[in-house]
């Protein structure tokens, strides 16, 4: 197991074990199963219907070899040399430049992209970006970024529900106000760290992955930065209405950075993604 799959297991560990302790707080041992099995259920309605959800949710327009011959047809080489089966392929008309991967697994990926982007990068950029998204389908990310944001959201319902109608303390007494108050704030904010993390660990993995695809580690570097500069000056209103989504990104679709925000940031620093590339470019990462 590589450390980054090791990362991996081991946040998402901890955030089940969040999970388990908030429900265990709400109602002692049966709350703690029955929070196991919500958690669980949650899971499988995500994992049959996350890809159909969020492609909805963006508007998102299917395009074949007809509609996007040239767009389509880079996707379907790259799926080639990736040794993946052909994703379906997606274009939003949104002006930030941006692009995701979902699905529960190669076999039922999809990869999308948006007008924005197509436009502000050139065809070796373009071609590195979607390199990156079939390496998260090829390492079934899109499974973990979903399990990851579903638990993340339970923990908030499960957080609110304490709040309201209350929980118990280790000893089975009820708890006072300001512990089911610091609950409900806090529990949400750690299972976001851990969300956040999670994320942050699996970006690094698909920019090597999406080099080692397309062949042009420069290609997704250079990608990277004009990204970076346009998506900062370009708002994606969807993304902004379900902040949930923004780790699915390549590059973090809201707005506003810096100070604490820097604790929940989806994605690692680009000019580090960045320098990686380029060490990788120089066989030197």
């Amino acid at each position: 197991m590589s450390n980054s799959w090791l990362k991996t297991t081991i946040l998402m560990a901890a955030i089940l074990a969040l999970f388990a302790a908030i429900g265990g707080m709400i109602g002692g041992r049966s709350g703690m199963l029955l929070a196991l099995l919500f958690g669980g259920g949650m899971n499988v309605f995500a994992w049959w219907n996350s890809d159909k959800m969020v492609l909805r949710m963006y508007n998102a327009q299917e395009v074949d070899a007809q509609s996007a011959p040239e767009f389509y047809g880079m996707v379907a080489e790259l799926a080639q040399r990736a040794g993946l089966p052909m994703p379906r392929v997606y274009v939003i008309h949104e002006e930030q430049p941006n692009a995701f991967a979902t699905g529960r697994n190669p076999e039922n990926a999809a990869v999308a992209a948006t007008s924005g982007i197509m436009r502000m990068l050139d065809y070796r950029e373009l071609r590195g970006v979607m390199a990156h998204e079939l390496a998260h389908v090829k390492h079934r990310d899109t499974l973990i970024s979903t399990i990851s944001a579903t638990m993340a959201g339970a923990i908030s319902a499960l957080a609110n529900f304490a709040m309201f109608f209350g929980g118990r303390d280790s000893n089975g007494q009820a708890m006072g106000m300001l512990p089911r108050l610091a609950v409900a704030l806090l529990a949400p904010m750690a299972a976001g760290l851990i969300q956040m993390a999670i994320s942050r660990s699996r970006e690094f993995e698909a920019d090597r992955g999406g080099a080692e695809i397309s062949g042009d580690p420069l290609a997704l570097a250079a990608a990277l930065q004009k990204i970076e500069h346009y998506a900062q000056g370009i708002s994606m209103p969807t993304a902004e209405a379900h902040p949930e989504t923004a780790q699915m990104m390549i590059i973090n679709p809201l707005s506003g950075s810096g100070g604490i925000s820097n604790l929940f940031r989806t994605h690692p620093q680009t000019a580090e993604r960045i320098a990686r590339l380029q060490d990788m470019a120089r066989g030197v990462y």
